[in-house]
């Protein structure tokens, strides 16, 4: 598992402590900007553009989590109707940035109830895009019950915006996690609104879950759960490569020498490892 996440340091920026470069897929130009792909029997992921969120099927209705933003959520009911005729009944949002939870409006209109966690509530700016969540809740576990299946929202504690939990589908062993784990891709450089260490935290109890498969808020429609592990095992090992570095430095202002020591370490590793 070490092998490609310490490849994921190569050319680093420390501009910041634990500075990263972002490495966003590119827009496709010339693919569709959403689709819905199909996960399992009754999960599918839906893509706009860069961002995803989760879509799950019942007996009795629908599911789905971030409905992004107008545009998305339009185009997401119309994928959803191309597959089953049932209500979306919940809407649930999975922390307070705006990129993920704005335009709930067309399932609300619809009838549909929005939860999200009670910190996340708290700390969603106005906007008007963005639905009031209709139930929120404190604890470390909200479960959400519909026909024949059940949806766990657990809170992972501060990692990534605020009130930020995970969304598991125990029968499909599906997981969906948002911004906190993008599969063979890296944080933005200054770590906005969480840390690199609460983000270990947060992806430990994530680990400690029962699942096969995530479905990501970027990046694929869907991946395996040693994606969870090679994020957390790259953080661990940045964490400690420029921990190193600012303590042989003897500043952490020094920044362009931190900067050559966490590229020699890695190149020291990847020449014990043999590659």
């Amino acid at each position: 598992m070490r092998k490609p996440v310490h490849g994921m340091i190569a050319g680093a920026s420390v501009a910041t402590a634990l500075a990263l470069t972002v490495a966003v897929a590119a827009a496709q130009t010339s693919a569709p900007q959403f689709d819905l792909t199909k996960v399992t029997d009754h999960v599918y992921s839906f893509r706009s553009g860069i961002h995803r969120a989760m879509v799950v099927v019942t007996s009795d209705g629908v599911i789905v989590t971030d409905p992004i933003n107008s545009a998305a959520a339009k185009n997401m009911m119309d994928e959803i109707r191309k597959v089953t005729d049932k209500p979306v009944k919940f809407v649930i949002y999975s922390h307070n940035h705006w990129d993920h939870i704005a335009g709930a409006r067309t399932f609300k209109d619809q009838g549909a109830k929005i939860i999200q966690h009670a910190l996340a509530a708290q700390h969603t700016r106005p906007n008007p895009d963005v639905v009031p969540a209709d139930e929120t809740f404190k604890d470390d576990k909200h479960v959400v019950t519909l026909g024949d299946q059940t949806i766990e929202l657990i809170y992972v504690g501060p990692s990534h915006g605020s009130g930020m939990i995970v969304m598991r589908v125990p029968k499909e062993r599906v997981l969906n996690i948002v911004d906190i784990c993008t599969p063979q891709r890296i944080g933005f450089r200054n770590f906005p609104d969480g840390s690199p260490q609460d983000t270990i935290k947060a992806l430990r109890k994530v680990e400690a879950l029962d699942f096969d498969r995530i479905v990501p808020g970027h990046g694929p429609a869907s991946a395996s759960k040693a994606e969870v592990t090679a994020i957390r095992e790259y953080l661990e090992d940045l964490t400690r490569a420029v921990s190193a570095a600012k303590e042989k430095a003897g500043s952490p202002l020094a920044l362009d020498q931190i900067t050559e020591l966490v590229k020699a370490d890695r190149i020291l590793l990847e020449q014990r490892l043999g590659y």
